[in-house]
C-alpha cells in the first residue's frame, strides 16, 4: 500500500521539501528562539511526551522548566516521563525510530492504535501506516492482538481506512530504563500484518498462471 497524496501537486510539493529539511529547520528556529516547555501537573500538553522529550533530548532545541522554574536535564525530564506513563521508554524508542528516518509521527487513537506514521507533512498526504507498539518484559507486554477477535477487528479497521498495521516490538535485550541511555542499547522489530484476502490470492495464482507478473501490494 503505497503513499496516498492529498490532492495534485502534493507528491511534487512533498519531493521539493522533503521531511529531512522542514525538521532541520524547525529545529533551528527553535534553538535561536531559546524555546522552553514546563512542567506541571495542572497544565494541559500541547505536546504529547515523546514529542517533548524527542525535541528536548534528541533535537535539543527545547528547554524543559520544572515546577521549580528550573530547567531539567534529559535524566530528571526521562524519570518525569516514566512517572507519567509506565511503557515510556518503549512508546519512545518507538516514537524516535520513525523519527529518524523522518516520518511524521501521530497519536493513533482515532484508529485504536498507537500512533499513525506519515511520509511527509500531514496537510500533503494521508498516514500510511496504524502502529501498535509491543515491548518484551513481565508487566510490559501490550494487551493488544492477544485473541482473534481483537486481531482481526484491528486488522478489517485499518484496511477500511487504507492503513497498513504495523507492529513494532521493542527489544530491551536485558538492559533496565533507567536512563535515557539505554534506548542506544534497545532494538526495534518491525512486522507488517495485512488482511488475508483469498479471492484475490486466487485471483494473483491465475495472473501468475498466464504469465503474467502483479506488482505486490
Amino acid at each position: 500500500m503505497g503513499a496516498r497524496w492529498k490532492g495534485k501537486g502534493s507528491e511534487i510539493a512533498a519531493a521539493s521539501d522533503p521531511m529531512s529539511r522542514i525538521v532541520a529547520n524547525l529545529q533551528s528556529s527553535l534553538i535561536q528562539s531559546e524555546t522552553y516547555g514546563l512542567l506541571s501537573d495542572k497544565q494541559w500538553f500541547q505536546l504529547s511526551l515523546e514529542e517533548a522529550f524527542y525535541l528536548s533530548h534528541d533535537l535539543k532545541c527545547l528547554k524543559i522548566i520544572g515546577e521549580d522554574k528550573c530547567p531539567k536535564n534529559d535524566d530528571e525530564v526521562w524519570q518525569y516521563m516514566k512517572s507519567k506513563k509506565t511503557m515510556f521508554p518503549d512508546f519512545y524508542k518507538a516514537y524516535s525510530h520513525f523519527r529518524t528516518k523522518n516520518w511524521v509521527v501521530r497519536s493513533g487513537s482515532q484508529y485504536g492504535v498507537d500512533y499513525v506514521a506519515y511520509r511527509h507533512h500531514p496537510t500533503l498526504v494521508h498516514s500510511e501506516y496504524a502502529v501498535l507498539v509491543s515491548s518484551e518484559g513481565a508487566g510490559n507486554e501490550s494487551p493488544r492482538l492477544k485473541v482473534w477477535s481483537d486481531f482481526h477487528c484491528t486488522i478489517r479497521l485499518c484496511g477500511s481506512v487504507a492503513k497498513t498495521l504495523l507492529v513494532l516490538n521493542i527489544k530491551k535485550n536485558g538492559h533496565d530504563a533507567s536512563l535515557p541511555s539505554c534506548l542506544e542499547k534497545f532494538n526495534v522489530g518491525e512486522l507488517t500484518i495485512r488482511r488475508w484476502n483469498p479471492e484475490r490470492c486466487r485471483e494473483d495464482e491465475q495472473t501468475i498462471k498466464n504469465g503474467k507478473s502483479k506488482s505486490p501490494i
